[in-house]
């Protein structure tokens, strides 16, 4: 056996769920930390550069948003390795996956933060819905009761922004 392949078998966790569930759920689990940690930086971006008459309002709830978010990325990572899966192992890989979009802009207005924010939540409902069924349909329901977990969060999350940005 060579060296690469005695390494990967090393992370070979046992698992009743199968090869296929395996691969399926860690791609999916893959995906969404990538998500997760791109929104986490984009919600402390959006805190550390907040600025207006509700700043300490919005850079409190950011924070508490951005710790929540953070919260989640070691769980999924976890969780891809308790069903013998492998997770993102750079930045890189975090740009490789991540299907929400990078705000990199030297100014964003209050309002449109918020927005941003909102709609990336939403999204990530979207794509933690679609985990959950990859995972009932894997029979994976550890996996899909985190997600609940996290659905309940973002949503949550989405809830409180959306309040603001009707207001603004």
């Amino acid at each position: 056996m060579s060296k690469t392949a005695q390494r990967l078998s090393a992370l070979e966790t046992p698992t009743d769920l199968g090869q296929d569930a395996m691969e399926d759920i860690s791609q999916e689990l893959r995906l969404l930390l990538a998500d997760v940690f791109g929104l986490y930086v984009k919600t402390k971006n959006f805190h550390w550069h907040m600025t207006g008459r509700h700043f300490r309002d919005y850079h409190l709830l950011l924070d508490d948003h951005g710790d929540q978010l953070f919260a989640m990325t070691d769980d999924i990572a976890e969780r891809a390795r308790k069903i013998g899966g492998t997770t993102l192992h750079s930045i890189g890989d975090i740009a490789r996956y991540q299907r929400l979009k990078d705000n990199s802009q030297e100014f964003v207005a209050p309002k449109e933060m918020l927005a941003e924010l909102l709609a990336d939540n939403q999204k990530l409902t979207q794509f933690l819905r679609a985990t959950h069924e990859v995972c009932d349909k894997h029979n994976d329901v550890a996996t899909a009761s985190l997600i609940e977990n996290w659905i309940d969060q973002t949503e949550r999350r989405t809830w409180f922004l959306f309040e603001i940005v009707q207001d603004l």
